[in-house]
């Protein structure tokens, strides 16, 4: 058994790898992750993680982070390897291990992240972006009176809104999704091909799936995926 950990801005996925496949996934919120949640002793733990301030906080277990000082399978030579956060490395891993390329996942999580590896195995790097519930904050924290609007599946209706909250909704929701409809774009075009493969995870993937056409569920687990098939790559 392996134990997976994909530790985000603001939610960790905690899984095991066992018999194949992954199974106990649940989520928590990153700054309620103690030590006492890892398993015993002599368990492999191999995690991603984005806050090093977890990583601190968990220095006493031994861990496999994905990095790209690990093996990858992948051409990182288009990167700035000194930048790279470990969940979109883990994102690329799953991408080229079982997927057609030239592909791209787009990752909604606190925010969104686009990674691309072409048909030579080359991950290209991608986007960052701020999801739904960044704008959100950002609009709420940044005014005097916008207030703030919890996250929902909705669809927008596409006419000019009459009220300040349904303005928003517009404003943040239809936007996201024309932002990530441009990025997407924008990667085929600098790739010079359409890609092969279009995927959507993360917590937010929900809502784009319903919106962007062409984007397939990669799965809630599609990040840990990655990350075991880096610590096997490593074994």
């Amino acid at each position: 058994m392996v134990f997976l950990m994909n530790i985000g801005n603001s939610n960790t996925q905690l899984a095991e790898f066992e018999n194949g496949r992954i199974g106990n996934l649940r989520q928590v919120r990153t700054e309620q992750l103690e030590e006492a949640m890892l398993p015993e002793e002599g368990v492999p733990i191999a995690a991603a993680t984005v806050v090093p301030e977890v990583r601190e906080k968990l220095a006493g277990r031994a861990f496999f982070y994905v990095s790209p000082a690990t093996a990858v399978n992948l051409d990182l030579t288009r990167l700035d390897c000194t930048t790279i956060g470990s969940d979109r490395l883990a994102n690329a891993v799953e991408l080229a291990a079982n997927y057609p390329l030239p592909g791209l996942v787009v990752d909604f999580g606190t925010a969104i992240t686009i990674e691309v590896v072409d048909g030579r195995r080359r991950f290209l790097g991608g986007a960052i972006a701020p999801g739904r519930l960044l704008l959100r904050q950002s609009l709420h924290q940044g005014t005097a009176q916008l207030p703030f609007l919890p996250l929902d599946d909705t669809r927008p209706e596409r006419r000019p809104a009459g009220n300040t909250r349904d303005a928003m909704r517009l404003g943040i929701d239809l936007g996201a999704v024309g932002m990530v409809r441009e990025l997407i774009r924008a990667t085929e075009e600098g790739l010079g091909a359409s890609c092969r493969t279009l995927l959507g995870v993360g917590g937010d993937a929900p809502f784009f799936l319903q919106h962007l056409s062409g984007l397939q569920p990669g799965g809630n687990d599609f990040t840990l995926r990655g990350i075991y098939r880096a610590w096997e790559l490593n074994q």
